[in-house]
């Protein structure tokens, strides 16, 4: 389990086929080999740790369901280790499970906030709700405005700049985990 809150944004040192190799000075160091990590919110195994890289594996899976199949070499990723019993959720409750992906449609000043409208598919939308959360590359916002296919974020310039939304462009894709307690509430209520 993470919060959403990006510790790290680390560059991508080797692409190969299942397994990305991340330079991250930061989270290498407390990190060991079994440990799950967010990179751009999915939830993978660390494989190896040197020399302040670390190495996940990524299933056709989290391939089909993620941009992680859109990377290349020195790309940047967001990173989070999973959360301890004794850390705070300073986000929100966040699995690493991506759902989707969505699209970037717009980037737009307002004051010092840096709006985005993502485009998402309707079969999550019903979990994106005003002032609900999601994830959105892993990290953890609020919703503003969402339609029946689209979404708006505002994103304060700390998280900005400290993720990867900074380097997003037009038509990226984004990947997207909408509130798990929101799906849970619609299993147990959904007449089967």
């Amino acid at each position: 389990m993470f919060t959403g809150i990006v510790e790290e944004v680390g560059q991508v040192k080797e692409t190969t086929s299942g397994k990305l190799t991340i330079g991250c000075p930061i989270i290498s160091q407390g990190i060991s080999i079994g440990d799950s990590v967010a990179v751009n919110g999915a939830c993978l195994t660390v494989t190896e740790i040197e020399n302040k890289q670390l190495t996940v594996e990524i299933t056709p899976e989290t391939l089909r369901c993620t941009n992680l199949g859109q990377i290349v070499k020195k790309d940047r990723v967001n990173l989070e280790r999973s959360l301890t019993l004794t850390g705070r959720l300073g986000g929100h409750i966040v699995q690493g499970h991506i759902e989707t992906t969505g699209t970037l449609l717009s980037i737009n000043q307002e004051g010092n906030a840096t709006i985005m409208s993502v485009s998402a598919p309707k079969n999550i939308m019903a979990y994106v709700v005003p002032k609900g959360f999601i994830a959105v590359d892993g990290v953890s916002l609020t919703i503003i405005r969402p339609t029946s296919t689209t979404f708006t974020i505002s994103v304060i310039p700390y998280s900005l700049e400290n993720t990867v939304l900074r380097f997003r462009k037009l038509g990226d894709a984004l990947n997207l985990e909408t509130d798990i307690v929101a799906r849970y509430v619609e299993r147990l209520v959904k007449k089967d």
